[in-house]
């Protein structure tokens, strides 16, 4: 069983890349459905956030697993491989493992640290098991993963001035417009992104809020909780004239703010500058609209400027982390590398035996009637040479086992010797270790 990933982010594909990839509600059970109804995949999960999509999956062989993730890639998108190839990442099988565990710990994030990325593990976890699609070793990696973003957030400093891209944003708006002291900010999204922003925009001495969303009641319970007020969807276009920031984080599959539902109500501001921030992906906002004078708007990638220096003050803690992350994938790629070779070992052993047996029987034949002590004689000849054949791939196998590249031996021995691994034996391992993956 190798742990497959194919995947996109921030620092591989601009926002407008990376929207075309975003997987969520019923295009994630379908995308399950998918890779459920395929055989060269044994169990899947995909981790969809603002920042990046990437589904893990194990196989029991890699060429085709791989091809089968990078093809699933390239449908969704409507785009062909050829053209994805320039923004995928398909590592091998231990740097797949390492970077969930740094994906899970906020080192892969573009906020390093960021707070919210553990919850989106979990989160995306919960939904793999719910949807049936994540198998044994889906499972334990996971749990493995977010065992080790805990213990980066206790053991170093990385998460001493907790941020987020919410943060961001409002750091963003605040260097934009000179600081937010009386200034009227309208949150289009009530999820727990504009929760977060909103909750740093009062801080910052944001004087009003205005809360839309889709839907009507939940925009007024979060308005409610910062004494702000709710406004329908369709009165978005209205509040635009009078709004200084905008901070948009919808699940939309579309623009929500366009030209042609509110460019007139952006070009009857009289020269007064709004700061609209997109931190959707897919985007909200159609970028089309900054071509309106005094119009400002900034998407998710623009995020990434001003968290530079603070991500420099974290390079300390980030050695710390990795340090963490080597210890612990160690730990649990010698339990995957027995996963590996336990059954190619048996399976090695069982092909010594059957070919053994089937030369006695022929010589057996041939010679005629002999005496017990002349076949038992022949046998231990059989038996010894088939031994001594195998010992050495054996306990190599075994050695490798525990070691980064265990994976790839057992493929290689299993490729030789055209083995018919025994997936029973296997699929035991995996349900007595995921009690306790490491």
């Amino acid at each position: 069983m190798y742990v497959l990933l194919a995947g996109l982010n921030h620092r591989t594909a601009p926002v407008d890349v990376r929207e075309r990839f975003s997987i969520s509600g019923a295009s994630l059970e379908n995308a399950y459905d998918y890779f459920k109804g395929i055989e060269e995949v044994e169990g899947t999960l995909i981790l969809a956030t603002c920042n990046r999509t990437e589904i893990y999956a194990t196989a029991r062989d890699i060429e085709s697993g791989m091809q089968a993730l990078k093809k699933f890639m390239a449908d969704y998108a409507g785009m062909d491989e050829e053209s994805i190839t320039q923004y995928l990442y398909q590592p091998n099988c231990y740097d797949a493992i390492m970077h969930l565990f740094k994906v899970a710990s906020g080192l892969d994030s573009m906020i390093i640290g960021e707070c919210q990325i553990m919850g989106q593990v979990k989160e995306a976890y919960l939904k793999a098991i719910e949807a049936g699609a994540s198998d044994g070793v889906i499972n334990a990696l996971f749990q493995k993963a977010i065992y080790v973003g805990k213990r980066v957030r206790t053991e170093t400093i990385i998460e001493k001035h907790p941020l987020s891209v919410s943060y961001a944003a409002v750091e963003l708006a605040r260097q934009r417009l000179g600081g937010l002291e009386g200034k009227s900010v309208l949150v289009v999204g009530a999820g727990e992104m504009s929760e977060l922003t909103t909750h740093h925009l009062m801080m910052n001495g944001v004087e009003s809020v205005i809360v839309s969303n889709r839907s009507y009641e939940r925009a007024r319970e979060m308005a409610r909780e910062f004494n702000g007020r709710a406004v329908y969807f369709d009165q978005l276009p209205a509040e635009l004239v009078n709004a200084d920031i905008v901070i948009s984080c919808t699940a939309a599959s579309h623009y929500i703010i366009r030209e042609d539902n509110c460019r007139e109500a952006l070009q009857s501001r009289l020269g007064r500058d709004i700061i609209m921030i997109d931190i959707a992906v897919p985007r909200d906002i159609d970028p089309a609209l900054s071509g309106i004078d005094n119009v400002f708007i900034h998407d998710i990638d623009d995020l990434q400027e001003v968290v530079t220096i603070d991500n420099a003050k974290r390079q300390k803690a980030m050695l710390e982390a990795e340090c963490i992350i080597a210890e612990e994938i160690d730990k649990f790629d010698e339990w995957l590398g027995s996963l590996y070779v336990i059954p190619v070992v048996a399976a090695l052993k069982s092909l010594g035996e059957s070919i053994k047996e089937a030369e006695l029987n022929r010589a057996m034949n041939r010679l005629g009637k002999l005496t017990e002590r002349e076949e038992k004689i022949i046998g231990s000849m059989a038996a010894s040479i088939v031994n001594q054949i195998l010992h050495y791939p054996v306990v190599n196998l075994k050695e490798m086992a525990v070691s980064n590249q265990g994976h790839l031996y057992a493929e290689v021995v299993k490729k030789l010797f055209a083995l018919q691994v025994d997936t029973k034996e296997l699929e035991h391992e995996e349900r007595f270790e995921i009690r306790n993956p490491g």
